[in-house]
C-alpha cells in the first residue's frame, strides 16, 4: 500500500490518509466575503472519507485584504456561510482546517474600507500586486501601497483580531486552525529581517522578530487547545519581497519554539515554490526546506509545493514529512485521493481559471470515469 493512503494522527486530527488539499485561493466567494454556494460545492467534492482539507487563506479583518472575493470570517454573514461549508465537508466524512491570514502590508486600501496596509516597518512590498475588482466585474492587478509602521501598543490588535477569527472558526464548526505564517504575510513580515527594521521588543534580535508570531500561536491555542492549532512557513519564500539575512537559523529557532506549543502539524512549503509561480531557484542560495527543519520539530510535518503521486511517496518515505499537501492538482481533481489509490490518470489544470470566475475550472470537473462507475454499482 502506498504510504500516502495510510492512517494519521496530526495533534487531535485523526486521518485515514494522508493526502491533504493545500489551501488555494479562489476569489469564488458572493460579496462580502461570504462562501456560496459556489464554494460549498467546490469544497464538498474535495471532500473524502478521513482526508484533510485545509481551507484557504481568510481574511480576520476588515482593514486588511489582498484579493477581492477572499473570503473572511470576521462578521456573522460569513462566519454562517463557513458553516454551512463545514457541513458540507463533515457529511462527507473529511476534516476541514480553517486557515487564518493578515496580509499585513500586502493589503490594498480598495479591499481593506480605505485604510493604509500596516506592517511591522514601513516598507514596501516592492513588484508584488494585490487584484482588485472594477466596477464592470473585472479583475485588475495592483501594486501595494506603502505600509504605516504598527506602533507597539498596536501590535495587540492583529493578535486579537486572529484570536477573534479563532473563535468564529470554532463556532463555526472547523476541526482546528492553520496560521498563514508564510507568502511574505504579516507573521512573516515580523519574523524576516528583511521586512523588520524594528528597535523595540517586537525587532532586532531573532527573538524579538520571532514573538508576535509566536504571540500569535498562543492566542490561538488558548481558544483551541492543544492539537488544533497549525502554523504554515514558507523558509525559502521570496514572495512578496521577502529575504532574510540568515533564514536557516532563523527558521530552526522559530520551529524549535513552535515544537513546544503541540500544533496539530506544521506546514512547511519546500523551496521548489516561491510564491504563486514555480522557480528552479529562489532568492536564497542554500534554500531551507522539511529535511532542514526536522531536526527541530518533532510533531507533524505538512510539505508542499508541486508534489506528484511519486515524489510525495518518496517525501513520506525519507521521513523529512508525515503528509503531502496538494494544491493544483487538486483544483482540477476533486478525486484525487481515489486516483492516487487506484492508479488513475490526472486531469491537467487549468491557471486560466485559478482566480476568479464562475463554476468553469472551478466546480465542472467530473471524478474519473472508473470512480464514477464504480460508485454507480
Amino acid at each position: 500500500m502506498k504510504t500516502l493512503l495510510t492512517p494519521i494522527t496530526a495533534g487531535q486530527l485523526q486521518l485515514k490518509h494522508r493526502i491533504v488539499m493545500a489551501p488555494t485561493t479562489r476569489m469564488r466567494t458572493v460579496q462580502g466575503g461570504i462562501p456560496g454556494e459556489l464554494m460549498i460545492e467546490y469544497y464538498r467534492q474535495r471532500a473524502s472519507e478521513g482526508g484533510l482539507l485545509i481551507a484557504e487563506a481568510t481574511a480576520v479583518s476588515p482593514y486588511a485584504n489582498a484579493y477581492a472575493d477572499a473570503p473572511g470570517i470576521f462578521n456573522d454573514r460569513q462566519q454562517a456561510g463557513w458553516q454551512k461549508l463545514v457541513e458540507a465537508v463533515h457529511a462527507r466524512g473529511s476534516q476541514i482546517v480553517l486557515q487564518l491570514w493578515h496580509p499585513g502590508r500586502q493589503s490594498l486600501p480598495e479591499l481593506s474600507l480605505g485604510r493604509q496596509p500596516v506592517a511591522p516597518s514601513a516598507l514596501i512590498a516592492r513588484e508584488t500586486y494585490g487584484v482588485a475588482k472594477n466596477d464592470n466585474g473585472t479583475y485588475e492587478g495592483k501594486l501595494f501601497p506603502e505600509p504605516r509602521a504598527l506602533e507597539t501598543d498596536e501590535i495587540k490588535q492583529p493578535i486579537d483580531e486572529l484570536q477573534q477569527a479563532a473563535r468564529r472558526a470554532m463556532a463555526a464548526g472547523f476541526d482546528g486552525v492553520e496560521l498563514h505564517a508564510a507568502n511574505g504575510y504579516l507573521p512573516e513580515q515580523f519574523l524576516l529581517d528583511g521586512s523588520n527594521q524594528r528597535t523595540d521588543s517586537y525587532g532586532g534580535s531573532l527573538e524579538n522578530r520571532a514573538r508576535f508570531l509566536l504571540e500569535s500561536v498562543a492566542a490561538l491555542t488558548n481558544i483551541w487547545g492543544k492539537g488544533r492549532v497549525a502554523v504554515r512557513l514558507s523558509p525559502s519564500g521570496i514572495y512578496g519581497d521577502m529575504h532574510d539575512s540568515d533564514p536557516t537559523t532563523t527558521f530552526r529557532y522559530l520551529v524549535a519554539q513552535l515544537d513546544s506549543f503541540e500544533l496539530a502539524y506544521l506546514h512547511i512549503i519546500e523551496p521548489r515554490i516561491t510564491g504563486p509561480e514555480d522557480r528552479e531557484a529562489g532568492y536564497y542560495s542554500e534554500p531551507v526546506a522539511s529535511r532542514d527543519l526536522r531536526p527541530y520539530y518533532h510533531g507533524k510535518i505538512i510539505a508542499a509545493g508541486g508534489f506528484k503521486s511519486e515524489s510525495a511517496e518518496e517525501m513520506l518515505k525519507s521521513g523529512d514529512a508525515d503528509m503531502i499537501a496538494f494544491g493544483r492538482l487538486f483544483t482540477s481533481n476533486p478525486d484525487l485521493p481515489e486516483r492516487i489509490r487506484h492508479d488513475l490518470p490526472l486531469t491537467a489544470y487549468d491557471r486560466t481559471t485559478f482566480f476568479g470566475g464562475d463554476e468553469r475550472g472551478y466546480t465542472d470537473y467530473p471524478v474519473h470515469g472508473a470512480l464514477a462507475s464504480a460508485s454507480a454499482l
